[in-house]
């Protein structure tokens, strides 16, 4: 393994970030105050509870993952999309990396990003509710499983993206909506029984349920179903991104 790629792509990707550092705070502390005013204040005052929790704090794991899944797939499939803009992803093919090294320093930064912003919304709930963490050492997990998933899944879109315009394609017509029909403003209990089958389909759902049992202790599907789901989502996401190297698919081309 050679970590000295590892760690030069890793510490690039970064400081790309860190460039940035005042929009990247700013932006998720405003976007999360807006969520809590429009839905903590305005919809929080009609619905007192859910699930034996107040609606303001029922909310917070659902905020937190919309961001961080947003922010994975953001920064992931921009870093190694950039690369392969300018022609630059050809010097770090023909350099004595493997596919293995590649992903872990883009797809590590990535998830980093996302992680200080998952930690930035949940300091900034705490302005908002009051709410405790029943199980912390199972939040980080779900979180880290999370940002490091759908970075994969942010890398293999960066790859497979011919132009800018779908960068952000399926970022905006698929992962979003799914993360807003996934539960993230809502227990799913709520949903008239044929659309509670039909939110089964939503692989968002199972993160959300599983994130919101390590604060509260309730879960809309078992928590086992939950990391199932996500460590077989992040087994394809290997799977594919290692047949994109192996082929070359939209890489050399």
């Amino acid at each position: 393994m050679n970590w000295t790629a590892v760690k030069s792509i890793y510490v690039f990707e970064m400081a790309r970030f860190f460039r940035t550092i005042a929009q990247s705070f700013i932006s998720p502390v405003l976007s999360t105050s807006l969520y809590f005013v429009v839905f903590g204040a305005a919809i929080g005052s009609r619905i007192e509870e859910v699930e034996g929790v107040s609606y303001g704090a029922f909310i917070v794991p659902g905020l937190i993952m919309l961001s961080v899944i947003t922010q994975s797939i953001s920064n992931a499939s921009f870093g190694i999309y950039f690369p392969k803009f300018i022609g630059t992803i050809f010097e770090l093919l023909s350099a004595p990396v493997n596919f293995l090294e590649i992903v872990m320093g883009y797809v590590g930064a990535a998830a980093t990003k996302a992680l200080f912003i998952g930690t930035i919304i949940l300091g900034t709930a705490y302005l908002f509710v009051d709410f405790e963490i029943r199980h912390p050492f199972a939040m980080v997990g779900f979180l880290l499983l999370t940002c490091i998933s759908f970075s994969l899944m942010g890398f293999i879109i960066g790859i497979w993206a011919g132009n800018f315009e779908q960068l952000q394609l399926v970022p905006l017509l698929i992962v979003t909506p799914l993360v807003f029909l996934g539960g993230s403003f809502y227990s799913i209990t709520m949903l008239p029984p044929v659309w509670q089958v039909i939110s089964h389909f939503n692989p968002v759902v199972y993160l959300i349920s599983g994130f919101r049992w390590s604060f509260f202790g309730a879960a809309d599907v078992p928590i086992g179903l939950s990391l199932v789901a996500i460590a077989g989502f992040t087994a394809v996401c290997m799977g594919v991104i290692w047949w994109i190297f192996k082929t070359g698919w939209r890489i050399r081309q």
